[in-house]
């Protein structure tokens, strides 16, 4: 005997199907360096379901957006500009929920050269960037609007590191906050230091904590830094010895402590590479790297402890993986390859962490950036 399905019922399954294929798909950003076949930050839809990317297209023309940042009320995207006539900026833009077009709404001097990070403070009041070429950071408030405002605070690094020509002065090249939103982390690439800073969201400062700083081994030159779901670790990935490091973290003291470190490349390898990107699984058990040079996603399983043990290194069909992402599903990892001009999916085994590609590849100049907003 078939049940027909009461028409309340009906009625939930299918508003229940429909929730949930708007929950699976998004709108993908991509921000891409300006050249030949980039005009700024470009878009395609993402369907977490099958991992499909549609053909990209321009959302907004602007200038280097070497990296995207998300408003926790997703009707925000914030793009720190790299290398304009006018200096470093951040540019703010309203997302079109129909289209997912992007819309300038202002922009604001970074106050400092190279700006290649930022994020959303979790209040939303704020956004924190990072200068790479200045060796500085600054806090922009935000508006009602989402428009930014001139910066209210402004932190110039000082120092060098061993590698003279790598690290000749300070190299701010990512900046985020702890869970509680309290300090702000910064990686400083010239210094071999993660910077701590107490943070007030609702002033917009920035004050240096006691202690200041955590501290990476001489010349590995600290990149970018990702948390554990538990807040209590967290890894950083180091460009100049192509390493990961485990960090414990003290949220009482805001202090850090590295505790090891493992190589991102085979054994075997002998050839010159930088690291870039790191990654961690929501479930906490898996960590990625992006190895430039040698072209590949280094997987590593995570102990409880924070302790990483290599799985395998994967290519990325392509030359100087930029920018690795994963979704916001958790399943599937996004490549984007700067030097060759193509972002490939990857479908990530949930018991193994272990990559396998897709086949589905797009293709758009110089991706460096990739970030999510769902389509409502």
């Amino acid at each position: 005997m078939t049940h027909t399905p009461t028409r309340p019922l009906l009625a939930a399954a299918l508003l229940g199907a429909a929730l949930s294929a708007s929950a699976a798909t998004h709108y993908a950003y991509f921000g891409c360096y300006t050249g030949p076949k980039s005009k700024g930050i470009h878009m395609s839809r993402w369907d977490a379901r099958t991992g499909q990317l549609t053909a990209p297209e321009l959302a907004v023309e602007t200038i280097n957006p070497s990296f995207l940042a998300v408003h926790p009320n997703q009707k925000w995207v914030y793009a720190a500009g790299e290398g304009g006539p006018k200096g470093g900026t951040v540019s703010a833009f309203a997302v079109d929920p129909a289209t997912g077009k992007l819309t300038l709404l202002n922009e604001q001097s970074s106050k400092g050269n190279g700006p290649c990070h930022l994020v959303v403070d979790h209040t939303g009041k704020n956004v924190l960037v990072a200068n790479y070429g200045g060796g500085s950071i600054a806090v922009l408030p935000l508006a009602a609007d989402g428009q930014l405002q001139p910066a209210s605070a402004f932190v110039q690094h000082e120092g060098s590191g061993p590698n003279k020509r790598r690290q000749e002065k300070p190299h701010a090249h990512f900046i985020d906050l702890d869970p509680a939103n309290r300090r702000a982390l910064v990686c400083d690439l010239g210094l071999d230091k993660v910077m701590i800073y107490q943070f007030d969201p609702a002033a917009g400062t920035l004050k240096p904590n006691d202690p200041p700083f955590g501290t990476l081994k001489p010349g590995a030159g600290p990149r970018h830094f990702a948390w554990h779901p538990n807040g209590r670790i967290a890894w950083v990935i180091n460009e100049l010895d192509s390493t990961v490091t485990t960090l414990m973290y003290d949220a009482v003291k805001g202090s850090l402590q590295a505790v090891a470190s493992v190589s991102t490349l085979p054994s075997d390898f002998t050839g010159n590479t930088t690291t870039a990107e790191i990654v961690v699984h929501p479930s906490g058990k898996f960590v990625y790297g992006s190895n430039r040079g040698h072209d590949s996603v280094a997987v590593f399983a995570a102990a409880e402890g924070g302790k990483l043990t290599p799985v395998e290194t994967v290519s990325t069909q392509g030359k100087n993986p930029r920018f690795i992402g994963l979704d916001p599903t958790g399943k599937w990892l996004l490549a984007a390859n700067q030097t060759t001009d193509n972002v490939v999916v990857y479908q990530v085994d949930g018991q193994t962490g272990r990559l396998t590609a897709t086949g589905t590849t797009v293709t758009l100049g110089a991706p460096v950036c990739i970030q999510f907003v769902p389509i409502r």
